[in-house]
């Protein structure tokens, strides 16, 4: 199981909680994003390694921005069976067969797959992913929390959020926190527009919240 980006948590205890208690799987993580396949980085992942982790931000498998394809040999390199990835075992399932001595139901199978679930916050062939909501609900809770402190202190506040290439939380976080402007990768800002709405918002005698997506820029930078 590889796994990367936030909300994975609840997907990785969910997984290794039904499969050990109902079909008796066992599961290894590898660490950092596709690292680990590449370097032979592993963890156990049973009941006692997910117990707790709902909570908690991130993933416990960590994540790096290693991409295979771009290493040569890379693709090559990771791991096809649980021997190359330094297991002396591969992944069985004890679930009980038919009684009958011999019968193949009740032989241990073998099995080495990898689960992948979409929890980016862009992900291609999907609507939503877990990672979109996750942030989307936390720019909102951020920018609610930011209007009394920017009209306490007559102050322009900048709200960055992730978003190099697609501008989808900037724009569903801002309209949901009520933003005054919003900047997306999708649409060059000009700073004087910009500019036109912090004035707007001034003369109305509230202070003026802009979310910007990271990788918005002026159409002389793009």
């Amino acid at each position: 199981m590889a796994a990367t980006g936030p909300g994975l948590n609840a997907v990785i205890r969910a997984v290794v909680r039904k499969g050990v208690t109902e079909y008796g799987y066992e599961f290894v993580g590898f660490r950092d994003g596709w690292k680990g396949p590449l370097e032979g980085l592993t963890t156990e992942l049973g009941i006692a390694q997910v117990r707790g982790i709902l909570p908690r931000g991130g993933t416990i498998l960590g994540s790096s921005r290693t991409n295979p394809i771009k290493i040569e040999g890379g693709v090559e390199r990771i791991p096809g069976k649980p021997r190359r990835a330094g297991h002396r075992r591969p992944h069985r399932d004890r679930r009980r067969g038919h009684p009958r001595r011999g019968d193949r139901a009740a032989r241990p199978r073998y099995r080495w797959s990898a689960s992948r679930r979409p929890s980016t916050t862009t992900c291609s062939g999907t609507d939503y992913t877990f990672g979109f909501d996750t942030g989307v609900t936390i720019a909102s809770e951020a920018i609610d929390r930011l209007h009394t402190d920017a009209e306490s202190h007559h102050r322009i506040l900048v709200v960055e959020v992730m978003g190099r290439h697609a501008g989808w939380i900037a724009l569903h976080a801002g309209l949901s926190g009520g933003a005054n402007g919003i900047l997306i990768p999708e649409l060059p800002f000009d700073l004087d527009e910009v500019a036109g709405w912090v004035e707007s918002r001034f003369r109305s005698h509230y202070a003026p919240i802009i979310v910007v997506s990271e990788g918005a820029l002026p159409p002389t930078a793009t």
